[in-house]
């Protein structure tokens, strides 16, 4: 596998996947590259069909490749597939566990499944971590939806994964429970394990990842850090407070446009290319307009989302 960062947590060179063959043949993966550091919480974002289950299934062992190379934490997949199994735990979309077992069980289970020795085992404590002590012993089927989605991330840390995948981990969970999931996440990416995240939540995305990728019918169509991102929107708008109520929009430089809003704020957009705040305010300082406060609005991730999609 040639130019592989050493560092990178997930390394992929030349991705594809295929599904079916003949005419019908969908190619789902179209030779994706991909670096993940280690250590980072790097979000993988999309819309519906674009491909990311199909990379997170193929890391997690469950779907095979067309072509291409994986690595993970050093690992190749083909020539360590064991090794890197263990490198990783996923944490499905799918609430899928067997209703007849009981958290504690399915841990016992999984962790089985993972060859820990039982001296190594800490069943009671992750149970305990992500609030399912009491329920530790009831049938599965009895659980909440959002307990359900506890045990699916419990089960994925039995083995001390230097990996964590969560794909769309808070969909349908209540505010509560998403933020202390969170807070656990991040308690774990602190202590140095890697997070990929995948999420329609963009606002978690913004909030929660050092550098994020988005890919669309099968190839990355953008790879940054999340702040560089951002900037990638050249748009920015000036919010201005008048001390006294504007009657109709003041005259602006050529490239503004502004906008009088419900509140009484003019809301003036501009190119930060083409212009800077400094020369709006002239501007309407020269208008006559008596300035009681002013504030800044930034494109926000989804913004960004909606135009590399569109334009990707």
């Amino acid at each position: 596998m040639t130019d592989v960062k050493p560092d990178a947590a997930i390394s992929v060179r030349g991705l594809r996947k295929i599904y079916g063959s003949g005419p019908s043949a969908k190619e789902a993966l179209k030779g994706v590259d991909l670096d993940i550091p280690r250590g980072s919480v790097f979000g993988l974002l999309g819309p519906n069909g674009a491909g990311k289950s199909t990379i997170i299934n193929i890391l997690a062992g469950l779907v095979n490749k067309t072509e291409g190379s994986v690595r993970i934490w050093g690992f190749d997949q083909d020539e360590n597939p064991r090794q890197a199994r263990a490198a990783i735990g996923v944490v499905p979309q799918e609430l899928n566990m067997d209703p007849f077992f009981t958290p504690r069980a399915a841990m016992e289970v999984q962790a089985g499944l993972y060859a820990v020795p039982k001296r190594e085992r800490r069943t009671d404590e992750i149970l305990a971590r992500l609030g399912l002590t009491d329920k530790a012993d009831a049938y599965a089927r009895s659980l909440s939806g959002g307990m359900k989605r506890r045990l699916l991330v419990a089960k994925a840390l039995v083995h001390r994964p230097a990996v964590l995948v969560l794909d769309e981990p808070t969909a349908g969970v209540d505010i509560e429970l998403r933020r202390s999931l969170w807070d656990y996440v991040m308690e774990l990416n602190k202590a140095g394990t890697t997070i990929i995240l995948t999420t329609h939540y963009l606002e978690e995305a913004e909030a929660l990842c050092d550098r994020i990728a988005v890919i669309n019918h099968g190839e990355v169509i953008a790879n940054d850090e999340t702040s560089a991102l951002l900037h990638r929107l050249d748009g920015k708008t000036l919010i201005v407070t008048p001390a006294t109520p504007l009657a109709a929009v003041p005259a602006l430089p050529e490239g503004a446009t502004g906008e009088l809003r419900a509140d009484g704020a003019l809301a003036v957009s501009y190119s930060r290319a083409r212009l800077n705040a400094g020369t709006i305010l002239s501007a309407l300082a020269a208008e006559g307009v008596q300035l009681l406060d002013i504030a800044t609005e930034e494109p926000d991730l989804e913004e960004v989302f909606v135009d590399l999609v569109r334009h990707g």
